[in-house]
């Protein structure tokens, strides 16, 4: 089985900045892609940003040029900086992977989200 825990959320004012990160342990072999997702109040969950296992990456229109993301492979670890954060990037970050865990097999898997607020 395979664990993805995050981390680095919190309240911040708008302008400021966080990093979050995702950790993943378990029985893993290698991980393909690492996304983050956030939820809004009221709203459907959407893809933030994603990152391939070569590097590549892609973000959501809202967060082009404010937001980046990283993957350390050697701690399987995936990150989102954030900058110049919004009210409108209030929501619960969620961290997901999509994990080899044998030669063959692959699934996908999450984690349990933290929470970003972005208010005065």
């Amino acid at each position: 089985q395979v664990q993805l825990v995050e981390s680095g959320g919190g309240l911040v004012q708008p302008g400021e900045s966080l990093r979050l990160s995702c950790a993943a342990s378990g029985s893993i072999r290698s991980i393909n892609t690492m996304d983050w997702y956030r939820q809004a109040p009221g709203k459907e969950r959407e893809l933030v940003a994603r990152i391939t296992s070569g590097g590549s990456t892609n973000y959501a229109d809202s967060v082009k040029g404010r937001f980046t993301i990283s993957r350390d492979d050697f701690k399987n670890t995936a990150y989102l900086q954030m900058e110049s954060l919004k009210p409108e990037d209030t929501g619960v970050y969620s961290c997901h992977a999509n994990v080899y865990y044998s030669l063959w097999y692959r699934n996908d898997f999450w984690g349990q989200g933290t929470q970003v607020t972005v208010s005065s």
